[in-house]
């Protein structure tokens, strides 16, 4: 789990340091309307509509855009129609790689994300090849530098979290699907900042890469997926060394 979450944290901060703020505000819009088309426009009775305009809120989104991008959604306004597209794939050094994408031409968007892989050293996969490997949970990561693990595990376990680790510089809170937004809510309440709250997909084992240039192609990999306008998320289980790391991003 340490190397998925030191990359979601390096997303995070990219994303704020790049100031992409018009494609980050598209990604959400098409969560937001593939939600409401498959759960219906209500928050209350869509989760996952509930997440998407939660995490579109984080990002500062106007309501009017949310409200516009539900509707499209639901089909009460004209707009376009996009698939939810899974890719799996292997990045340097044997790192399984799951990609989300939304998009209005498949085959365009595979055979891009299939150049994308290969020209970082990777692969792409056989369908099922690595999902197995990744479970959805919800994650929420705070800083060890301003919450003890003791206070932390004691909201986390009143309300319902699945598993508090301390993970180095950080300390990591996982949940259920289904209890996430009860458990984020609790330390929103209590005001406890986190530096990262999301639904994610976790990996059940990780890859140990030390080779330099394996440990810049993974990354490069993962920097060219999440850059590609039709990818939604993408995860990966590699563990690189924070030393290593840093000196490639």
């Amino acid at each position: 789990m340490a190397g998925h979450s030191k990359w979601a944290n390096i997303k995070h901060r990219k994303a704020a340091q790049d100031a992409r703020r018009g494609k980050i505000f598209t990604k959400l819009i098409r969560e937001i309307m593939v939600a409401a088309r498959l759960g219906g426009g209500s928050p209350d009775a869509n989760p996952r509509l509930r997440a998407a305009i939660s995490a579109a809120r984080a990002e500062n989104m106007p309501k009017d855009t949310i409200e516009r991008a539900i509707k499209k959604g639901t089909g009460e306004i004209e707009g376009e129609t996009y698939e939810e597209i899974t890719c799996e794939g292997y990045a340097a050094g044997g790192v399984a790689v799951l990609v989300e994408a939304m998009t209005d031409n498949r085959n365009r968007t595979i055979s891009e994300l299939r150049n994308i892989f290969t020209r970082n050293g990777g692969n792409l996969g056989e369908a099922g090849c690595v999902a197995w490997m990744f479970e959805k949970k919800g994650l929420i990561v705070f800083p060890k530098d301003k919450y003890s693990e003791d206070e932390i595990m004691e909201v986390a376990l009143e309300v319902g979290a699945d598993d508090v680790k301390d993970q180095g510089d950080q300390i990591e809170v996982t949940t259920s699907v289904a209890d996430f937004t009860t458990v984020k809510q609790a330390f929103d309440e209590r005001s406890m900042e986190y530096s990262l709250a999301q639904i994610t997909m976790i990996p059940q084992t990780t890859v140990r890469i030390e080779d330099p240039k394996q440990a810049q192609q993974v990354i490069r990999l993962m920097e060219m997926l999440e850059d590609h306008d039709d990818v939604q998320h993408a995860y990966a289980n590699f563990d690189i060394p924070d030393e290593l790391l840093k000196s490639l991003v």
